[in-house]
């Protein structure tokens, strides 16, 4: 188990919420595989592809929006410290 939580600390921000809503979506999704019946067939195969289509879909999304918000983040510092800089000179 620390095995498990010293990889989670070690992942960078945009890794942990890209990880976070992939566990969301596949929740989500295979919560709705049981609730609607009528929506997939009922074989293994059908919940796999629901919940890991919603995994990996949810995941990707987040965690590209959230390297996007990260970059943006960091290049407004960046260019604050080096206004900031500018205006001692």
């Amino acid at each position: 188990m620390s095995g498990v939580l010293a990889r989670l600390r070690a992942l960078n921000g945009p890794a942990k919420v890209g990880l976070g809503f992939a566990l969301a979506g596949g929740l989500l999704a295979g919560i709705g595989w049981f609730v609607n019946p009528q929506f997939a067939a009922r074989t293994l195969i059908s919940f796999v592809l629901a919940v890991g289509i919603s995994s990996v879909t949810w995941g990707v999304v987040a965690w590209a929006i959230a390297t996007a918000a990260f970059d943006v983040e960091r290049d407004v510092e960046q260019a604050e410290n080096s206004q900031d800089e500018a205006s001692v000179n």
